[in-house]
């Protein structure tokens, strides 16, 4: 609650109390005569200035008359003040989202390489958290963003309010630089349209789109959608993998939960850089949170490679790091990733 908001509600108040202060004083001036409705008539035609005329007779009580022009003053000064506050309130909320969304936009205009994410449902906030935990760039889009504001915090997100279905609102989310984009709002038909339009903005990026019903994936991918997929399908896995393989399970909890380790298991696309060295000479085995698994060299999968294993320059190196680690390891090989 802002500055701002709180003089409103004391405005408020204060008009509370002088109304039920009006509503007494005229009772105790009238000697209990008039009905309180008639008490309370007088305070409101006092403390708004209308005046249509006093139904308590004051031309015989001074003390009356005083107390009228108290209320009348205070009436005044808190009807002033209630203006003031509610007009600086409404400006200052204008400006406040006119200078928020250029910060946006301007933080948005920085950004290369990063992710997009239609939807702020569960899935798109637990796509969010390991992005940031991962230490890689996005930006959220939802028609309500800060609907999101009591599942997680997302004041530290570049968030964008608008319909993703919409050029304008992709374009502005930095599409046209974006390495890739995930459709997973709670709507089919909603994502495929995501697909299509993003797919028309940018022919190269990589499309993630979520479905509900697997009956429509091959539709979303004939919009564009590098990959569908089913939460349903996902959690049935999981559940599965909890039942017959449970220590993995916790192994693989407790790797994504340790936030001092926060490894991951990543891919490195490598570079010419590279060709005829081995996985020593590139420096494989130097830091304990770079953990090589495998391999990848024309769709075959070479796991637990030695380390005088020579490369070629264009393997896809698969490994266990953390986000500092893989971040080292881009730029030692020239990449933006």
């Amino acid at each position: 609650m802002n500055l701002f908001t709180k003089r409103l509600i004391l405005s408020l108040f204060l008009l509370v109390i002088l109304g039920a202060g009006g509503t007494l004083g005229y009772y105790i001036i009238s000697d209990g005569k008039a009905s309180l409705t008639d008490c309370f008539y007088m305070t409101a035609i006092t403390v708004t200035t209308i005046g249509y005329g006093e139904i308590i007779p004051l031309d015989q009580s001074p003390g009356g008359r005083i107390f009228t022009v108290i209320l009348a003053l205070f009436g005044v000064g808190s009807f002033t003040y209630i203006v003031t506050n509610l007009t600086a309130l409404l400006i200052d909320r204008d400006v406040f989202l006119t200078y928020s969304k250029k910060r946006t936009l301007k933080m948005i205009s920085k950004l290369h390489k990063h992710f997009i994410i239609c939807g702020t449902g569960d899935i798109g906030l637990q796509i969010a958290k390991e992005l940031k935990a991962t230490d890689r760039p996005f930006v959220l889009i939802d028609k309500d963003i800060h609907k999101t504001n009591h599942l997680i915090d997302i004041k530290d997100f570049i968030t964008l309010k608008g319909d993703a279905t919409e050029d304008d609102i992709l374009l502005s989310a930095g599409i046209e630089k974006a390495r890739g984009i995930f459709a997973v709002t709670g709507d089919d038909n909603y994502n495929l349209v995501i697909t299509f339009t993003a797919r028309q903005l940018n022919p190269g990026i990589r499309i993630i789109a979520k479905v509900r019903d697997m009956m429509q994936s091959e539709k979303i991918k004939r919009a564009g959608a590098d990959s569908v997929i089913s939460p349903y399908m996902i959690g049935g896995l999981r559940i599965v993998s909890e039942m017959v393989r449970p220590a993995v399970v916790s192994f693989l909890d407790s790797m994504m939960r340790d936030k001092n380790a926060n490894l991951r298991v990543e891919e490195i696309n490598l570079t010419p850089v590279c060709k005829d060295k081995t996985l020593e000479e590139v420096d494989m085995y130097s830091r304990e949170d770079i953990l090589m698994l495998a391999i990848r060299k024309n769709g075959e999968i070479k796991f637990n490679p030695p380390k005088n294993t020579v490369l070629e320059g264009d393997e896809i190196l698969i490994l266990m790091v953390s986000p500092s680690g893989r971040n080292e390891l881009n730029e030692r090989f020239g990449l933006n990733t």
